[in-house]
């Protein structure tokens, strides 16, 4: 295997041809990966069945959602408008004289992405940030995730095999297989890397901010870490469907046993009968749902740990009959005051797994306080009818400042992949809240403007010249346009 410096060096090498290859031969590039990774068949399902206890069927929603990403990437590219061409044109009469200035986005450079372990296809080695990545040009590489290792390995074949076909520069796309944290300091490190994504544990995305940071040159590290997202329950909208939020929220806070960074972990309400009506039918819905082993044997002792120690907690109610066991997920609900809440800060933290905990508040007034006291999410809901909005129209303004997703009367598991999607939130959800994983927007992480000053026209990147040879569209002189300049 090669060393960490030869892997960046190749990947920076790579990055100079693959920089300026088209947008049309980077297209077919990822069509080609999505048509390999299909191609795998029943031999990728089953050895990532396998490695995660995720069943066959997730498993093939999850290929189809990281095909379509790949082929979403594509289309982006024949469509180019992605590069955001800006063209201002030169006004010699005025003084000082206005000279010609047009600007382009352009790719940082090489990446470096960490496999994620709850999504072995979507958000691992071929996922949204290897694609995004790939997309505009960059250079990937890839530190497998260890959780499914044999997986990775797989798509990571199938892309070599793609840039192969496509005749892609060499080392455009780098697998890393070792386990160590020391590795995947290195490449972070790295002289030649210009970016990081990331999609785990706040310590582990902490720790790669903080690597990062403290380089000679610091780079942008994109790490999604985790939320709680919480969600605000409404009276109004209880008195007339506790029964129907219940089993939704039921379903949405054990799915894949909570393994989703999108799990609805916290549950925020005033006291009354519909929210006690609520409680206990929440409760029993969780009951009913069995018990599975969780992703791999880390996951499930961390969540044993994680959920024993919040059930240690003082003024925990359970409410669910089961309590967790080091051996499977076991749904578990929990319930406490919001003023016991709000002087505990262990009872904020995420439980990865089927875990949620309900505040209940002595007042609307409490429950903004407990609301904004777990800011830093990637979604939020509000549950709630029109007389809930009525009486307390200031909780829409509230909930942009909580996260970088909110929904009204839904649940926050299931992140659509499409062009208005924000994956993504304040600190600590993320370490920078400007920018989404999911959907074409996820391209800007690894993009930079560049202005071009008084360029003769023949040395201008095509989308700049003044024919529109790429017929995109442009802004010229202030007003978008696909016309030609002149």
């Amino acid at each position: 295997m090669s060393s960490i410096s030869e892997i960046t060096q190749n990947a920076a090498i790579a990055f100079e041809q693959y920089s300026i290859t088209t947008p049309l031969q980077r297209a077919l590039f990822l069509e080609t990966i999505a048509n390999n990774i299909e191609a795998l068949g029943d031999t990728l399902l089953e050895q990532a069945n396998k490695e995660t206890n995720l069943p066959l069927a997730r498993l093939t929603g999850e290929r189809g959602r990281t095909c379509f990403q790949l082929r979403m990437f594509a289309t982006m590219l024949k469509e180019g408008n992605y590069v955001e061409a800006s063209i201002d044109t030169a006004i010699p009469t005025k003084t000082p004289p206005k000279p010609d200035i047009r600007l382009m986005m352009h790719p940082l450079g090489p990446v470096v992405v960490f496999g994620a372990s709850n999504f072995p296809f979507a958000y691992s080695t071929a996922g949204g940030d290897t694609a995004s990545a790939l997309a505009v040009g960059c250079p990937v590489i890839v530190k497998a995730h260890p959780g499914h290792l044999a997986t990775s390995t797989l798509v990571a074949t199938a892309i070599q095999e793609a840039a192969a076909t496509t005749h892609m520069p060499a080392h455009v796309f780098q697998h890393v297989t070792a386990t160590d944290f020391e590795t995947g300091k290195s490449l972070v490190q790295a002289d030649e890397i210009a970016a990081v994504g990331f999609t785990g544990s706040r310590t582990g995305g902490r720790a790669l901010l903080d690597y990062a940071s403290s380089r000679k040159n610091p780079i942008p590290v994109f790490s999604e870490m985790g939320s709680v997202n919480p969600v605000v329950l409404l009276e109004d909208a209880l008195v007339n469907n506790a029964t129907s939020i219940a089993k939704n929220y039921s379903v949405s806070i054990t799915l894949g046993m909570g393994q989703f960074c999108t799990n609805p972990g916290i549950l925020i309400g005033v006291k009354s009968e519909a929210l006690t009506n609520f409680k206990n039918t929440l409760a029993a819905e969780m009951n009913l749902i069995a018990p599975s082993p969780m992703l791999h044997e880390g996951i499930q002792a961390t969540y044993f740990k994680n959920s024993t120690h919040a059930l240690a907690q003082k003024g925990i109610t359970c409410l669910t009959a089961n309590t967790p066991t080091s051996d499977s997920g076991f749904p578990v609900l929990t319930s406490v005051d919001a003023s016991t809440f709000l002087s505990n800060p262990n009872l904020a933290e995420e439980v990865f797994g089927p875990y949620s905990i309900l505040i209940e508040c002595s007042s609307m007034e409490q429950l903004k306080q407990v609301w904004k006291s777990v800011q830093g999410q990637i979604s939020t809901t509000i549950m709630g009818s029109d007389q809930d909005f009525a009486s307390h129209p200031e909780l829409l303004n509230l909930s942009l400042s909580i996260a970088g997703r909110i929904l009204i009367n839904g649940v926050p598991t299931g992140v659509e992949v499409c062009d208005s999607m924000v994956h993504g939130g304040p600190y600590p959800a993320t370490t920078d809240s400007r920018f989404t994983a999911v959907g074409v927007n996820a391209v800007k992480r690894w993009l930079r403007p560049i202005s071009f000053q008084n360029w003769p026209m023949h040395l201008l990147p095509l989308a700049l010249q003044n024919n529109n040879p790429l017929n995109i569209w442009r802004k010229v002189d202030g007003k978008l346009t696909q016309d030609q300049v002149g």
